[in-house]
């Protein structure tokens, strides 16, 4: 770490907040004294203790002078991405480059010393503003574990766990309990890492799922988990309701009928919780304290009626206190009616195991979420499993099975004709009991809690509480997911309800929308039907919380850190597995509309892809499956078979040469690597930022335009050498460029010759390292740069153009910011449209291993080119036309290529009409070196500096290949003037003993004038193409 002197600082400092920029440390660059020059008699260090304000220079260290941080809590919060700098720390060039001064960064955002403790930075306010009022926060117990105990606390331990047990008797009813706590608990445990691996806020369940999996699978079981939460309010409110009807009916005082009193009593009732859940967070967490006391005072009371002595009227109704005998015969199953089974039975008590997620759907409104909910969940687990173990063995160990409650069936002990346990306790319930009519006992009265506590309103006042409390639960978390579901924006026609009110960000929106939906259910009175849903919701999430859990932590992604440790990623995939398994032993049908509901939503979000990045295992599960098999496929050996053309495409900025883009694109889509290369020419030092900017902006114009593409650039003095960096390095292992695609470089006579002989030995370069190359010409030219430039700057000069050659570019159009390039409007092209029923024209003129053939079969196989005929051109003899031709047919019939039209060109040889070559020469002649025939020294002298000159001994030797040039285009205008695409063997020129002016003279002439894309393509001379089998 550089050790710098303490500067003097200028009275203005001291009014600056935070952290100082790298300008304010250094006046000047280098010699003079500038403002904040050394000045005698001062440093840092322990001896002379500082004040902690954020003007001192030392106290952003440990006693040093430095451009250096120590670490702090601002640097690292708010980061999402990877490039993303924290806040307040230097960037690296600050430390690694010439300092300037910034005037203008002076006073820079920076943390205060004495602030560097944990907190966020939000808790700062701004100064001359009345401090916001602290959101109502909750702890571990108040917040999490008694809102769990009490969503899992429902009817069913009041009314169903005794009839449970006297079905299936205290050893299964326990084993049964057991089963279903495993899956809550694993489930507890698994939100317990997720929860503790980073900041977690507001959106509970939705929130830890999406953040984990990713927005597909988050954000379908977000919406479908607030509903269920909506629909549960009605279900536990209509609970509440039946048992006030029946206590009304008792006493004959029905308000209507008994249907419409439920209606009646429920929508009071859940208007009432909704008026709690408006009064705020804190009103809701009182109540909530109520109702569990209540729940305690009514357990606490039953206990107490399990030890005081049985009445006359309480034995009639099978209660007789413990008696080990009672134990005995209750602690084996007797199976009775339709739901006589074991799973029958657990299906109707796990719901009563669920409930789980109710302190994690306000994770928002805690203190700390990362301890409060692994440490509430966890409690309330335990505590109501201890209760529900409780409860079975007290209560079997107390009632007998049947009973009639008639004081009239009172014997002596040991009468003749009794049977059953009670007729050692001097009772005689035979005779209901043969017959099945019997009213009481565990198996036939619900009530048997009531009737076995020392006061039974208590007992009543418990089911209402615990009604009641899971009603308000369900009330407050629809809404908290919901809110957070409708800011992420993942599904339309939902942001109306994202906005929150008060101090706490209360989604009123939600909770009024939740309260028309449970009214709405609750007039219907009937929810059969809808229960066994919303129980597969809940399970649908647990399934898919573990599956996070497992996910994330088989990723092995290094940003998997949770704090909460006791976890088993193959406990979450079991868990995860027995969810699924519940779901369909509960109700099968429900669980498949489950299933598709989640599948529909999942489907619609990857269709819509939603532009968000939360790090999801997803993301991390992708890298590694692409990583495993790339580092696989090094293994592979290659084969022909096997062959596919990967291309490196010189497009420089991509949105530059879209019909490059296109074509390349069409025929490597879902096939093979196309990566789109950029050459940014200039110094490193200006070029850099430029690079970092528009990468990415790259990238999303390529998948805006659907194109399966990777981008890469490279700062390189110049194209030529910039182009041999790409040749060399782009790829990653067999997944390298077999093939350099660019587009024809159309202003070759005007442009300066240095660029000429670059663009030349660019296709040499790819030569050399055994690329195949793919040279495309159009007649309109491929860079469209000018228009988008003209578009924007109309005085746009014609100097200030990229230079056409299909690689780099100049234009200010290509350092657009990334919005800016993803959001432009698309450029159309050729290659996006149908080509109908005409022809795509091959001129396999020599044999470079089948690349000719290849990439016009490929692009074939396309919808758009599907319809084309495509006809393939050979030169031969005229006096051997036929065979040749069959040969050829032969040829292609064992490459299974399906091309049938074959034509022979007899006159390829014959000279081209004078004026052709004529032209040809005009074309030369200003790149002629008119030596005179000299010697090859003397030829050498005079093209010092200018290579790209051409001999008069080098035309003549060439003259051949020169005129074949003139010849075969006078072809392609006779037989392709109205072809889809026209692809021609690349001719090439010997490194050396070709000047680029006279080669690109060749490719000129050879496509001048042709209405269609032309292809121009040479492979590396190896069979890409093989009729054998193996």
């Amino acid at each position: 770490m550089a050790e710098l002197p303490v500067p003097e600082l200028p009275a203005t400092l001291s009014r600056c907040s935070g952290r100082f920029t790298i300008s304010t440390l250094l006046g000047a660059e280098e010699g003079g004294r500038g403002p904040y020059a050394p000045t005698e008699g001062t440093g840092c260090d322990s001896a002379q203790p500082t004040h902690l304000s954020g003007s001192t220079l030392c106290t952003r260290t440990f006693g040093y002078n430095t451009v250096d941080v120590v670490p702090a809590y601002e640097h690292y919060a708010n980061s999402k991405g990877v490039g993303d700098a924290g806040k307040g720390r230097p960037s690296l060039a600050d430390l690694h480059s010439i300092l300037k001064p910034d005037p203008g960064r002076l006073c820079a955002a920076v943390s205060d010393p004495q602030r560097s403790n944990g907190l966020p930075e939000e808790a700062a306010g701004e100064p001359g503003r009345a401090p916001t009022p602290e959101p109502v926060r909750f702890g571990w117990v108040k917040g999490v574990m008694i809102r769990c105990m009490l969503n899992i606390w429902g009817v069913i331990l009041y009314l169903r766990l005794p009839w449970i047990t006297a079905q299936a008797g205290i050893a299964l009813t326990w084993l049964i309990i057991l089963m279903s706590v495993t899956v809550t608990t694993i489930t507890g445990l698994s939100i317990s890492a997720i929860s503790t691996n980073g900041k977690v806020k507001s959106g509970g369940t939705y929130f830890l799922i999406s953040r984990s999996l990713g927005p597909e699978l988050g954000g379908s079981i977000g919406l479908i988990f607030a509903f269920a939460n909506a629909v549960a309010v009605a279900m536990h409110t209509v609970g509440f309701a039946e048992t006030v009807r029946d206590l009304l009916q008792e006493h004959n005082s029905l308000i209507v009928d008994p249907t419409n009193d439920i209606r009646i009593i429920g929508v009071v009732t859940v208007t009432v919780l909704l008026g709690i859940s408006l009064a705020g967070m804190e009103w809701e967490a009182k109540a909530q304290i109520l109702f569990f006391l209540v729940i305690l005072v009514s357990f606490i009371n039953y206990l107490v009626g399990t030890v005081i002595p049985a009445t006359a009227e309480k034995q009639a109704k099978g209660f007789f206190s413990y008696r080990a005998d009672i134990f005995a015969q209750n602690f084996v199953p007797s199976w009775r009616g339709p739901e006589g089974s074991f799973f029958g039975l657990f299906s109707i008590f796990f719901p009563s195991a669920t409930g789980i997620l109710a302190g994690a759907n306000i994770s928002g409104d805690l203190k700390d979420p990362a301890v409060a909910i692994p440490k509430g969940t966890l409690m309330a687990i335990f505590w109501t499993t201890m209760s529900y173990l409780v409860l079975s063995a007290t209560i079997g160990s107390c009632v007998v099975r049947d009973a009639s409650g008639s004081l009239n069936d009172s014997v002596a002990v040991g009468s003749p004709g009794c049977e059953g346990l009670a007729c050692s306790f001097g009772w005689n319930f035979t005779a209901c009991a043969q017959r099945q009519s019997c009213r009481y006992g565990l198996s036939n009265y619900y009530q048997s809690m009531s009737m076995v506590s020392g006061f039974g309103p208590l007992i009543t006042a418990g089911i209402f509480g615990a009604t009641l409390s899971s009603a308000l639960a369900c009330l407050v978390s629809a809404p908290k997911v919901f809110q957070c579901l409708c800011r992420d924006q993942l599904y339309p026609l939902i942001g109306f309800f994202g906005k929150g009110y008060g101090r706490n960000s209360e989604p009123i929106r939600g909770y009024m929308l939740t309260y028309v939906i449970a009214v709405g259910f609750i007039l219907i009175a009937e929810l059969n039907a809808i229960a066994p849903i919303i129980s597969n919701f809940f399970l649908c999430s647990y399934a898919l919380i573990n599956f996070s859990c497992f996910h994330a932590s088989i990723t092995n992604s290094p940003g998997w850190r949770p704090s909460f440790r006791y976890y088993s990623k193959w406990a979450a995939l079991f868990g995860a597995a027995v969810s699924v398994v519940i779901m369909f032993l509960l109700t099968w049908w429900a669980a498949l509309i489950a299933f598709g509901i989640v599948i529909f939503l999942l489907g619609y979000v990857l269709y819509k892809k939603p532009d968000v990045n939360w790090g999801s295992s997803m993301q991390a599960s992708s890298y590694n499956m692409a990583l495993n098999y790339s580092v696989g496929l090094s293994e592979v050996d290659e084969h022909i078979k096997n062959y596919r053309p990967q291309c490196l495409v010189l497009t420089g900025p991509p949105n530059f040469r879209p019909a490059l883009v296109d074509f390349v694109g069409t025929f490597t889509k879902n096939l093979s690597l196309m990566l789109c290369g950029n050459v940014l020419i200039g110094p490193r030092k200006q070029k850099m930022p430029e690079s970092r900017l528009t990468a990415d902006g790259h990238t999303k114009w390529l998948m805006k335009r659907k194109i399966k593409a990777f981008y890469t650039d490279v700062v390189a003095e110049d194209l030529r050498s910039g182009v041999q960096m790409l040749i060399q390095a782009a790829g990653l292992g067999k997944m390298r460029p077999n093939i350099l695609a660019l587009g024809y470089k159309r202003n070759w006579r005007t442009a300066s010759p240095q660029s000429l002989e670059d663009y030349v030995g660019i296709l040499h370069d790819a030569f050399d390292f055994k690329y195949g190359v793919c040279l495309m010409r159009m007649k309109e030219g491929l860079n469209v740069s000018r228009v988008m430039q003209a578009h924007v700057n109309p005085t746009f000069e014609a100097a200030e153009h990229p230079e056409e050659n299909g690689t780099g570019g100049r234009a200010a159009l290509g350092t657009a910011d990334p919005a800016t390039l993803a959001s432009e409007q698309q450029a159309s092209t050729i290659f996006q449209s149908e080509q109908g029923k005409k022809t795509i024209d091959i001129y396999w003129l020599f044999d470079d291993g089948g690349l000719t053939l290849l990439i016009p079969y490929l692009l074939g196989r396309k919808k758009r080119w599907g319809k084309c005929k495509i006809r393939v051109f050979v030169g031969g003899q005229i006096n051997r036309m036929d065979e040749e031709r069959k040969a050829i047919v032969s040829l292609l019939s064992k490459f299974r290529l399906g091309f049938h039209e074959v034509h022979i060109l007899p006159d390829i040889n014959q000279k081209p009409r004078p004026e052709h070559a004529k032209r040809f020469d005009d074309l030369i002649a200003p790149f002629r070196l008119n030596d005179g025939f000299k010697d090859e020294a003397t030829v050498n002298e005079m093209r010092r500096g200018c290579p790209w000159k051409i001999s008069d001994e080098e035309v003549d030797k060439n003259r051949a290949k020169s005129l074949r040039q003139v010849r075969l285009n006078e072809i392609l205008l006779d037989y392709s003037r109205d072809a889809a695409l026209v692809a021609i063997t690349l001719p090439i020129g010997r490194k050396g003993r070709c000047p680029s002016s006279l080669y690109m003279a060749w490719l000129e002439t050879l496509s001048q004038d042709l209405r269609p894309p032309v292809i121009l393509t040479r492979g590396n001379q190896e069979n890409v193409l093989t009729f054998y089998c193996q």
